[in-house]
């Protein structure tokens, strides 16, 4: 086997590697946008993914011509709510920081009440201050 042959027998390996991914990445597309979709009910959802097992090359097409235009947009719509739902748990764990004078007169308070010393009064004024 000469040099060449060796060569384009690799190229034709990755092409048909690169096309078969290329399909499971479609697929995988494909059962995602099917089980997230509000709009199919239950035996929809079925027969799809029935089809998808035993007909899976020629199902991807058909849902791709189908369904195709609105995966995005549903894919759109999900994200919105996922980073939505990330943004409001952020800001609810990290809160809000309170503002320096808020912070002297809680510790004015603490320091009234005698829960501090001076010390510790002058150390969170500092840090309140910073």
């Amino acid at each position: 086997m000469s040099f060449w042959e060796s060569l384009w027998s690799i190229f034709w390996w990755m092409f048909w590697a690169y096309i078969f991914i290329a399909y499971l990445m479609a697929l995988f597309t494909v059962l995602i946008d099917i089980i997230r979709d509000p709009k199919l009910k239950g035996w929809a959802k079925a027969i799809w993914i029935l089809f998808l097992v035993f007909v899976p090359f020629l199902t991807v097409l058909v849902y791709l011509i189908a369904r195709g235009g609105k995966m995005g947009d549903r894919a759109a719509k999900t994200y919105q709510e996922e980073r939505a739902a990330s943004e409001a748990y952020i800001r609810d764990v990290a809160g809000s920081a309170p503002d320096p004078a808020q912070q002297i007169e809680k510790a004015s308070q603490l320091l009234a009440s005698g829960a501090i010393t001076d010390a510790e009064f002058a150390q969170l004024k500092a840090k309140a201050l910073a």
